[in-house]
């Protein structure tokens, strides 16, 4: 039997794709139970079509199998992402397929659109793993039309389009992302453009405490507190700041020179192709390629899912399938495997603890606080020698000379 509250947020994202599907175009008056739609457009079109495909939404069971497809793509995309880095152990893969009773709820059960928005977005990092980088930015701006917390990820995603492209090469780009988000909203444009933006892309929207996970420790009159606000975003500018020019960046080069051609940089700062394997220049943790994008691209978002002012329970999704890799990308011994596994089980324990309690929010900030502290000293530059190593000849030749 299907639990009582299942339905509320799909009949709710029903009725804000049926006003559309009647004709409505002003995004002020598409609205459901739940409130008004604030959603980018890219989300109104594809619940359209499973509003068609369900029978205006009255078939949940056949939209739960959608979604169970839908979850099974999501793993195929994000297995191919950590094939490609070869960073995690593969018993790891288990806690991620079976583990997870929120995921599992979120996806097949409850029927939210993060499963859409993140699917897509892992579909537009395998393409940026094949070096397909303006399909990959394609895709990456439909998953932002559908939900917007995909744009954590953008400032890694730039980052990585200045390192590859230099600021000119990467305006491109850049427009590609710009124009599909015009495409798909270009009919609620023409009627009511404020009303478009300022509903689909409202960053100063309140959240309401009771649903908070990360938070809940805090008085509700802080919880809503436009300075707590203010101080996150800035704690978010500076981690992004401070992992930019110290963590992201590995040549010993000023980070400006990223605005130039890549052809004009010197040496000494890689040209990010995948086929090729990148080493850092000064530091002793080597990654290839993949691996350095997955790595930039998924600590970007964790950087903003930390200072998420709130995450509710179908956000744990934004970042759930980025954890084995944050956990394992840094160097392992044996002897740290467990507490790594045991960080995983810590954050679903808060995560399937409803409603959250001042506990479970405290333990969700230190397993985060974790995550960060080892991305931060795991990948940190250290002094290597360059001197090249001896060949066997010449290693034989002064053995013989002594």
């Amino acid at each position: 039997r299907r639990p009582a509250d299942t339905e509320i947020d799909w009949k709710a994202y029903m009725q804000e794709v049926e006003g559309f599907a009647n004709g409505t175009l002003d995004y002020t008056q598409l609205k459901g139970d739940t409130g008004p739609l604030v959603y980018p457009a890219g989300f109104v079109y594809i619940f359209l079509g499973l509003y068609h495909a369900t029978g205006r939404g009255s078939d949940i069971r056949l939209a739960q199998y959608l979604f169970a497809g839908l979850y099974l793509f999501n793993l195929l995309l994000v297995f191919r992402i950590y094939c490609r880095t070869n960073k995690v152990p593969p018993y790891v893969f288990f806690f991620m397929c079976c583990a997870s009773y929120r995921i599992h709820s979120i996806f097949v059960l409850r029927l939210f659109n993060d499963p859409v928005a993140m699917a897509i977005l892992f579909l537009a990092i395998n393409l940026f793993l094949e070096e397909r980088w303006s399909w990959g930015c394609l895709l990456f701006s439909l998953a932002v039309s559908v939900k917007m917390n995909i744009l954590l990820f953008a400032p890694g995603l730039l980052f990585l389009l200045l390192q590859r492209f230099g600021l000119l090469g990467c305006i491109p780009k850049l427009c590609i992302c710009a124009l599909l988000q015009v495409v798909l909203g270009l009919p609620f444009l023409l009627v009511n453009p404020v009303g478009y933006l300022t509903r689909s892309f409202d960053l100063g929207r309140q959240f309401q405490f009771k649903w908070t996970v990360n938070w809940r420790f805090l008085p509700e009159e802080v919880f809503q507190n436009r300075v707590f606000h203010a101080a996150l975003l800035l704690a978010h500018l500076a981690g992004l700041g401070l992992f930019a020019l110290h963590r992201w960046h590995s040549s010993k080069e000023n980070i400006l020179t990223l605005l130039k051609d890549p052809a004009k940089r010197k040496p000494t700062s890689p040209r990010l192709t995948v086929n090729n394997i990148l080493w850092q220049a000064s530091c002793v943790w080597p990654l290839n390629a993949s691996a350095w994008i997955v790595f930039i691209l998924f600590s970007s978002n964790f950087l903003g899912v930390c200072c998420s002012r709130s995450l509710h329970y179908q956000f744990y999704v934004w970042y759930f399938h980025t954890l084995p890799y944050l956990l394992w990308c840094t160097p392992t011994t044996k002897l740290a495997h467990m507490p790594k596994v045991l960080l995983l089980g810590v954050i679903e324990l808060c995560w399937n603890t409803y409603p959250s309690t001042v506990c479970s929010s405290l333990s969700l900030h230190i397993c985060h606080g974790l995550i960060l502290l080892q991305l931060w000293y795991g990948t940190a530059p250290t002094p290597v020698s360059h001197t090249p190593p001896l060949s066997r000849k010449s290693t034989a030749m002064s053995k013989k000379a002594q």
